[in-house]
């Protein structure tokens, strides 16, 4: 019954043409600004490095390309990176760059997420259009969920009004696109840190106190099977809990340290990357890039995970 009441879910919001909402859009709220969803660990791949550098999904058509394609792309992209037409490329032109792709995701996801919800095109989204866009089909057509999925959407939608609420800045229940913007990526914003941190504990603190502890924490991460032994990243994280999340030491992460955890002040993720993109890059050692120094270095810049080059690989890719 479970499995039907899924399936003709997904089929009517399919009818409805209707996003999701947003907690069904996304697990969480990321718990920091970080630049991909892979591990940035090079000794396996360079994956982290793509998605740093073209943004997530501009990553998964580069890896649909031969190499050969994906080095002309590469070297079009040099010239937009080099802001001062000078040849190279610094570590600031490429954090630059870096920023823009990740802000111009965000931008195209808001961009997306106005046309279909603002109804009557005035560029601002009032609560009672998102409402009706997101919620209205799922609440009142009871013939389509059982009580468990209702009560799950009526969750959901409390919890997107607060958020909306929250982004809202003069309370007249209209989002401006930066509002609106704050209200989808509530991570972006200072004044949206508070809701982050409530939202965090809400998804991970399962025995209600308020707190997070250390097996809630990975948990999070994390669920064994049957007699699997702990996996050493595991144990890797649980000392991480110890030593750098419990910052007072008393088992657990109140709200102070879960906003630290979150939004940790100690380093920039696209810094960090632009740093090490022209560390493992620059064999001449004058910190700077050329043209030549990026495309010997291509894979961990785009790379290519083509393995089959058929007709697939005909279709149009719009020029980055």
């Amino acid at each position: 019954m479970k499995t039907l009441s899924v399936l003709l879910a997904v089929a009517l919001c399919s009818l409805l043409v209707v996003c999701v909402p947003t907690q069904e859009k996304k697990d969480r709220i990321h718990h920091d600004k970080d630049l991909s969803d892979h591990k940035h660990d090079d000794s396996k791949d360079f994956q982290y490095d793509h998605e740093a550098f073209l943004g997530k999904e501009e990553a998964k058509t580069f890896d649909q390309l031969t190499p050969e394609e994906s080095k002309e792309r590469l070297g079009k992209m040099f010239h937009k990176i080099d802001s001062n037409n000078d040849t190279y490329v610094t570590t600031a032109e490429l954090l630059a760059w870096i920023r823009f792709v990740h802000g111009r995701f965000v931008s195209e996801e808001v961009r997306k997420q106005l046309d279909m919800v603002d109804k009557n095109r005035d560029g601002s989204v009032t609560w009672e259009e998102y409402y009706q866009q997101m919620y209205s089909h799922l609440l009142d057509e009871e013939a389509f969920y059982d009580v468990v999925d209702k009560e799950r959407y009526k969750k959901m939608l409390q919890r997107d009004e607060r958020r909306f609420k929250q982004a809202d800045k003069n309370g007249d229940l209209i989002a401006t696109r930066e509002e609106f913007t704050a209200f989808l990526h509530p991570e972006e914003f200072d004044y949206m840190q508070d809701m982050v941190v409530t939202e965090t504990i809400e998804d991970i603190d399962k025995n209600g106190d308020g707190v997070v502890d250390v097996n809630e924490y990975l948990a999070d991460m994390y669920t064994p099977d049957a007699d699997e032994p702990e996996p050493d990243w595991v144990k890797t994280e649980r000392q991480q809990f110890l030593d750098h999340r419990d910052l007072n030491k008393d088992g657990h992460m109140d709200r102070s340290e879960i906003s630290h955890w979150i939004r940790p002040h100690e380093y920039d993720h696209a810094e960090l990357e632009a740093k090490h993109l022209v560390f493992e890059s620059d064999r001449d050692k004058d910190d700077k890039l050329s043209k030549k120094e990026i495309l010997d270095n291509w894979n961990m810049f785009v790379g290519s995970q083509a393995t089959n080059y058929g007709e697939d690989l005909t279709r149009r890719h719009d020029e980055f």
